[in-house]
């Protein structure tokens, strides 16, 4: 193999090996993968401009049966700090979200052993009915496995069940690795990788969209890291022609304070920036077939993400009004609305407000006063 054989069949869209791409990664220089990641992002997304949005993330509760290792936010049912969110407090965080101009909420939360499809869907039908223009970008592949299995359903009915209720775009959460050797040291609990992408195809069918993700540097490999992408890739060639399928791609690196991840199985954060730029260029190079490509500025920081900008990325993500779960891993990075706005323009692009769909959204007048400026606010 030869760096610029492969590189040169990126260029062309052609879907490389997981062999070819682990070569890729160990042989090119950083140099070669951002020209080739920043090409093809012109090719997909062809002009100056990088989107972002605003949302929320809020989650049904904390309770959790999963288990996973590098996860500080999850309590066992019973523990003293566990919660089910209540539909009052959904209506001031949502009220919230709409004074500051979102119209989204990313809604997640565990593996709760009492809480089936039902649950989910007088919920999301009792948020809809409440607020009729809230967009629902919720759950993910491993709660809806998780339900299937309470319910005895397949995952395509729970999810048209769910569609049904009012869910509007399912997130890629929980997708980690998707080897099953490293689920099985990680998050044992969940769904194994081949649910995970049995899940994604079934909500496809159904024509909603879906985003994807990896969260790298811990115990896997580089292969396993490249047949990930491979996986997703395959996916998103199955899906309906009319289905946007996974819409958007997010890496990021595994946050590692106090989790029993890093206790236990000596799993540490190495991930450099020039590491996680690589990595984002090959998000490009591995999946020619989806899109959009997410910097995830939360968890390597501003500087970072911009030059990401150059490599491949042409998302931004979200200014999040909450979010509970990678930061109590130590994600500590913050933006305000005019701050992402801001650094995108210093990256020498145009930002552009979205909603999930990639769809252009006009700057609600809220984000331009102090107020929303004041918030602390992280991204999806």
């Amino acid at each position: 193999m030869r760096t610029d054989d492969l590189l040169h069949r990126a260029l062309q869209l052609d879907f490389l090996s997981a062999e070819e791409g682990v070569f890729l990664f160990e042989q090119a220089t950083t140099a070669e993968l951002m020209y080739v990641g920043n090409k093809m992002r012109q090719h997909h997304v062809p002009n100056n401009i990088v989107t972002w949005i605003i949302d929320r993330n809020s989650n049904t509760t904390n309770v959790c049966i999963a288990n996973c290792k590098f996860c500080n936010f999850y309590r066992r049912p019973k523990h003293g700090e566990a919660y089910i969110t209540t539909i009052e407090e959904y209506k001031q965080k949502i009220e919230e979200t709409f004074r500051f101009g979102g119209e989204q909420l990313l809604l997640q939360g565990g593996h709760h052993p009492d809480l089936g499809l039902q649950y989910y869907c007088d919920l999301f039908s009792e948020l809809k009915e409440l607020y009729p223009n809230l967009k629902l970008h919720a759950l993910g592949p491993p709660e809806i496995a998780h339900v299937a299995k309470l319910e005895k359903a397949s995952h395509y009915e729970v999810l048209k069940a769910l569609k049904e209720a009012g869910l509007d775009s399912l997130p890629g959460a929980g997708a980690e690795i998707l080897s099953d050797r490293v689920r099985r040291l990680i998050s044992k609990g969940k769904c194994g990788g081949k649910e995970w992408l049995d899940v994604m195809r079934a909500a496809h069918q159904l024509h909603l969209t879906t985003s994807a993700t990896m969260m790298f540097g811990h115990i896997e490999t580089n292969l396993e890291r490249m047949q990930h992408f491979v996986d997703l890739r395959q996916v998103q060639s199955e899906k309906p022609e009319d289905a946007n399928g996974f819409l958007a791609f997010i890496p990021w690196p595994f946050q590692d304070e106090d989790t029993i991840l890093k206790r236990i199985k000596r799993a540490r954060n190495t991930c450099t920036g020039d590491e996680y730029v690589r990595m984002i260029a090959m998000s490009r190079i591995m999946l020619p077939n989806i899109v959009n490509i997410q910097a995830s500025w939360l968890t390597v920081g501003k500087q970072v993400a911009q030059v990401c900008l150059h490599s491949g990325a042409n998302d931004f993500g979200s200014i999040m009004i909450e979010e509970n779960v990678v930061s109590a891993a130590g994600a500590n990075f913050r933006f305000t609305a005019d701050g992402i706005q801001q650094a995108i323009r210093d990256a020498g692009y145009v930002p552009q407000l979205r909603n999930q769909e990639y769809e252009y959204r006009e700057l609600p007048k809220h984000t331009e006063q102090q107020e929303l400026d004041k918030v602390t606010m992280v991204v999806d």
